[in-house]
């Protein structure tokens, strides 16, 4: 029975040794002094630039060693940063869901806005140009807007605000472009439709006056001159220098010609 057991010991000692062979990541203490929460986090620090992974290993044993210090929160947020700064999108995801697990766990920490803003920019980094799929953006918008709605006061909400006009300009785009292209097929009421999204949700949009043309000329070639003249007339007062300005004043002309239907 002996002989078994030491058989079996020397077995598993032996398979240890082989999955020991591969990667390996040692986070043991050099001394006792370095035990403590802090002389872990600055080891944790150190290895960040070379080996994520490893430091990792060293933030997770302060936060696991040491629940309730001052490090630990440090710790948990630095795990976050450094799935961030990887940059690719599976370490995205994993930083929005380090950041959101911070904020649950320590809603009253100064560090909560830092926290709620970088959720926002794990997805802003990703996302795509006006003419592709804009789910990253809408994302993006929603928790910009959280962070500002959260702590408004902040210096994340600041950045945040910035933010938030570039996701918007991002979204009119894209809509102002789908609606273009229903334009170009002749599917003036898709296209009218669309067009009046981005003034009802993005009036600060920077293409305004290309939107007031379609929307005008989109009518227009609906046979709906009453409704087309107001768009022209706004893009020519309103935006003079527009390269769309001058169709529009050809168009109001050409409205001008055309004579009213008589009742009968």
């Amino acid at each position: 029975m002996k002989r078994t057991t030491t058989a079996v010991l020397i077995i598993l000692i032996g398979l240890a040794a082989g999955a020991c062979a591969g990667k390996k990541i040692e986070v043991t203490p050099a001394s006792p002094a370095s035990s403590t929460d802090e002389a872990l986090f600055n080891e944790g620090q150190k290895a960040l630039k070379k080996d994520p992974e490893k430091a990792r290993l060293y933030f997770r044993q302060v936060i696991d060693s040491f629940p309730k210090s001052f490090y630990a929160q440090r710790a948990k947020l630095a795990i976050a940063d450094s799935y961030f700064n990887e940059g690719d999108e599976g370490n995205l995801i994993l930083a929005a869901s380090e950041y959101r697990a911070f904020i649950s766990e320590n809603p009253l920490s100064p560090s909560t806005p830092y926290a709620q803003y970088r959720i926002a920019l794990c997805f802003y980094e990703k996302i795509l140009s006006p003419g592709r799929d804009q789910q990253k953006t809408v994302q993006a918008l929603a928790e910009f807007r959280k962070t500002i709605a959260a702590y408004p006061l902040s210096e994340e909400a600041k950045l945040a605000r910035e933010k938030t006009k570039d996701c918007e300009e991002h979204l009119a785009e894209s809509t102002f472009l789908i609606g273009l292209q229903y334009y170009r097929i002749e599917a003036f009421s898709a296209a009218i439709n669309r067009l009046k999204e981005v003034l009802t949700n993005y009036p600060a949009y920077t293409g305004l006056d290309k939107i007031y043309f379609y929307l005008g000329d989109s009518n227009f070639k609906m046979k709906l001159v009453d409704q087309s003249k107001p768009f022209f007339t706004k893009l020519v007062s309103d935006y003079p220098k527009s390269k769309f300005a001058a169709k529009a004043q050809d168009r109001l002309k050409e409205i001008e010609t055309i004579k009213p239907k008589t009742k009968k």
